[in-house]
């Protein structure tokens, strides 16, 4: 037997968050979340795992909006290396980002294994096909980077991930993207608070561009405000994941 201590009416004002680290986790939560609801006793639930949802939608939609502003083109056709891609704002973004046509490349650090995993499991949950690879190296992520057109930098903060050296080996990359905000920056050259600035060091790319990681916090912070409303507002129950917060970082860009 269930008790309800309000109306549905009263049950629209209670929404629920769901973190953690683990974005498959959180994902099967806000699944058995849904299936749990009893209507018209419905609450709104969003899963944010780590934050990793609402950064790495923000992350894609400010990357997509200078591929589009200064190349005139989509993620259709466009080759992206995401790495850190085996954390979950790193798999969050390549997820997102296979899902719109691109042709994404999970790196791990350390573990070929590691990677090929999580690429076999966001096949299966999301139908998205992920290239995995390691790249522990400057030659091994020079490798990578000189056929990219985009560049997601998702690794743990305080790592630099891409040096001088290795951008100089960039020849068709178009826009990088970094939210690592603590010193050393995950790409030499971007600053925190650059928002399609060129890339100092791609010289063989020079019309390349990056956006900083407080560009990034900045589009987040609004998202994460946003669907926090959305779930308290609404009129009926919403569930929402990576690809309502990509959605919503689109708009916001």
């Amino acid at each position: 037997m269930r008790f309800f201590s309000r109306g549905p009416a009263g049950v629209k004002k209670t929404g629920m968050f769901i973190g953690g680290r683990d974005i498959g986790l959180a994902m099967d939560m806000l699944d058995a979340a849904k299936k749990a609801m009893s209507p018209p006793f419905e609450i709104s639930v969003m899963a944010d795992p780590s934050g990793a949802f609402t950064t790495a939608a923000a992350l894609v939609a400010c990357v997509e909006r200078e591929l589009k502003k200064h190349f005139n083109q989509d993620y259709k056709n466009c080759k992206a290396v995401v790495f850190g891609g085996t954390g979950p704002v790193g798999l969050a973004t390549a997820v997102i980002a296979a899902q719109q046509g691109t042709d994404t490349t999970i790196v791990d650090h350390f573990s070929i294994d590691t990677a090929l995993e999580l690429a076999a499991e966001m096949k299966k949950r999301y139908g998205v096909d992920l290239k995995a690879t390691t790249a522990a190296s400057d030659a091994d992520k020079a490798r990578l980077l000189s056929t990219a057109d985009v560049v997601f930098c998702t690794a743990k903060a305080g790592v630099q991930v891409l040096s001088a050296s290795v951008l100089e080996d960039a020849r068709n990359l178009k826009v990088a993207g970094d939210v690592n905000a603590v010193a050393p920056l995950g790409i030499e050259g971007l600053e925190l608070m650059h928002d399609g600035e060129p890339l100092k060091f791609a010289t063989n790319a020079p019309d390349a561009v990056g956006i900083g990681a407080l560009a990034v916090g900045n589009i987040k912070y609004k998202l994460q405000q946003a669907l926090l409303k959305e779930t308290l507002e609404s009129d009926k129950a919403v569930y929402l994941d990576f690809r309502n917060a990509f959605d919503g970082a689109r708009k916001l860009v």
